[in-house]
């Protein structure tokens, strides 16, 4: 029986799992800090998530929390996660390491939560170059891996940043979108048909576009998410 390609790439969003200081600290690029027990048991689950998918690739930001969620899929699936650079967190400058609860208190955090688009972190990156760059990186991804599942993981602000991008969601509004540690979301990008690759001999041009896409799952925490290809 002839098997109908896939007319669609799915990307699938991961966070990395839970670590000592979830929630506690911004711990942003600081090197050494990896996973909790919990953190461990929720890559493992991720793993199980994802596991009657026909993924075909894993990227990875450099930092080792995300590394280490990415492991247990890729030993489920045999695969070699590639690194890349632009999946890394934020840059948060002198703001890095700084203790939540000592952040909400400056004047600045109003800022980063109703109107990010305007803000820099101090010595580090704003939240435009944020976007872009994570939005860069999908599109990359994406281009090299068409009509396949890849899986990336990275980190809760540039998830949040590059899902808002997908969905259509004005940046300064990013901040209401809930990325959980290890959860999944699912972005959707159209295959283009190719020339004359239309039913029953239809002879017209396909407008799709290789930009087409859509956010199909967001933050999705619990489950198989083998159903986003069955069929």
């Amino acid at each position: 029986m002839e098997t109908t390609p896939p007319t669609s790439t799915l990307l699938l969003l991961v966070r990395h799992g839970a670590t000592p200081t979830t929630g506690q600290v911004l711990p942003g690029r600081t090197p050494g800090l990896h996973l909790s027990d919990v953190g461990r048991r929720q890559a493992r689950e991720v793993a199980e998530r994802i596991d009657a998918l026909p993924l075909a690739a894993i990227y990875t930001s450099p930092m080792e929390r995300a590394r280490e969620t990415a492991a247990p899929t890729a030993g489920k699936f045999g695969l070699e996660p590639q690194v890349m650079d632009d999946l890394i967190e934020c840059e948060f400058g002198e703001w890095t390491g700084q203790k939540l609860t000592d952040l909400y208190k400056l004047p600045e955090w109003k800022t980063v939560q109703q109107q990010p688009s305007t803000f820099r972190f101090p010595g580090g990156e704003s939240f435009t170059e944020m976007q872009q760059r994570m939005a860069g990186a999908v599109e990359e991804i994406v281009a090299r891996h068409t009509g396949e599942v890849v899986a990336l993981f990275s980190h809760a602000d540039p998830l949040k940043a590059v899902v808002a991008h997908l969905g259509g969601i004005p940046l300064d509004s990013f901040q209401r979108i809930s990325i959980d540690t290890a959860s999944i979301s699912v972005a959707e990008f159209l295959t283009p048909k190719a020339p004359g690759d239309n039913a029953a001999g239809e002879d017209h041009t396909d407008t799709t576009s290789p930009n087409q896409f859509r956010m199909v799952v967001t933050n999705s925490r619990t489950g198989s998410l083998s159903y986003l290809r069955e069929g």
